[in-house]
C-alpha cells in the first residue's frame, strides 16, 4: 500500500483522528522526562491546541495515510523571519507523529519526503536531544534526503537540522 499526505482541513474526520491520537503523540515526545505535562495543567486543552492549528493561516496540518488508513500526522509551519544569528528558514516541522504500529516500516521516511517535496524551501527541524529515537530518526531521514547536505547544531538541549528541500517558495 502506498503512503500519501493530505491536508487535514479537507475532511472533518481527519481533525477528529488527530485529536484521537494527540495524547499518544505527547506521551512519545520525551518519555520519562516530565517535560510535557498534561495540557490542562498549564491552561490548555488538547482540542483547543488542535483548533489553533486549523485556524492559523501559517500552519499546515497534514494527515499521513497508508492505503486509506490514517497512520500519522504532521504540522508544518511557515516560518517567520528570524533575527540573526538564526539562519533563514521557510518552513519548520512543528509536529510529526506516526502511530506505534506503523513505525519502522518506512512510513515516516516516505511521509517526510512527500512533505519536503510539497513544501520546497529552507527547512528547520528540531527535536529534544534527550529523545534519542527522534534524534536518530531525523538524522537518518534528513541525511538521506539531503545526501548529507545539511547543517546541524545542538542548542539548549535541542538538535536543529537546517537544509534546503528545493527551490524556495515564491513570494505571495
Amino acid at each position: 500500500m502506498t503512503v500519501s499526505v493530505r491536508d487535514a482541513r479537507a475532511q472533518p474526520a481527519d481533525r477528529l483522528w488527530i485529536q484521537s491520537v494527540y495524547r499518544d503523540y505527547l506521551d512519545d515526545l520525551n518519555p520519562g522526562t516530565g517535560l510535557f505535562p498534561a495540557l490542562g495543567e498549564i491552561g490548555h486543552r488538547e482540542p483547543d491546541q488542535i483548533a489553533h492549528w486549523f485556524a492559523d493561516p501559517n500552519t499546515f496540518p497534514l494527515v499521513i495515510v497508508k492505503g486509506s488508513e490514517p497512520v500519522g500526522f504532521a504540522r508544518v509551519l511557515r516560518a517567520s523571519p528570524a533575527p540573526p544569528p538564526r539562519p533563514r528558514t521557510d518552513y519548520r516541522m512543528a509536529e510529526f507523529f506516526i502511530t506505534r504500529a506503523r513505525r519502522r516500516l518506512g512510513v515516516g521516511r516516505t511521509a517526510v519526503e512527500l512533505i519536503l517535496n510539497r513544501f520546497a524551501g529552507r527547512w528547520e527541524i528540531t527535536e529534544y536531544l534527550r529523545n534519542a529515537d527522534a534524534v536518530r530518526f531525523w538524522r537518518r531521514v534528513v541525511g538521506g534526503y539531503t545526501r548529507g547536505n545539511y547543517q546541524e547544531r545542538v542548542v539548549n538541549g535541542e538538535v536543529h537540522q537546517v537544509f534546503d528541500s528545493g527551490a524556495p517558495p515564491r513570494p505571495a
